[in-house]
């Protein structure tokens, strides 16, 4: 599996990353697991997922977590996620 994260602030692409996970987890585990290394590596906070972000996800492959999906203030106006590329 491959997944993107972006940052964003406004309409300006602010740094992206690409996580490969090849481990037999689950697509979840794999998700999550990539999401936590991400904003270990950027020193973020993990957002929350909002039924509106999981839906999204769910349909799309990818959703955009936004101000309040954060528990503190950001930086940045969103934090993209996308699948690029499933086992």
């Amino acid at each position: 599996m491959r997944i993107w994260f972006k940052l964003w602030k406004g309409n300006r692409l602010l740094k992206d990353m690409t996580i490969h996970d090849d481990s037999s987890e689950t697509r979840t585990h794999k998700i999550f697991s990539a999401l936590e290394s991400c904003c270990h590596t950027w020193d973020l906070a993990k957002p929350l997922w909002l039924d509106s972000s999981i839906r999204e996800f769910q349909n799309h492959g990818k959703t955009k977590f936004r101000a309040d999906s954060f528990i503190e203030d950001i930086p940045f106006d969103a934090l993209e996620i996308q699948i690029l590329e499933e086992d």
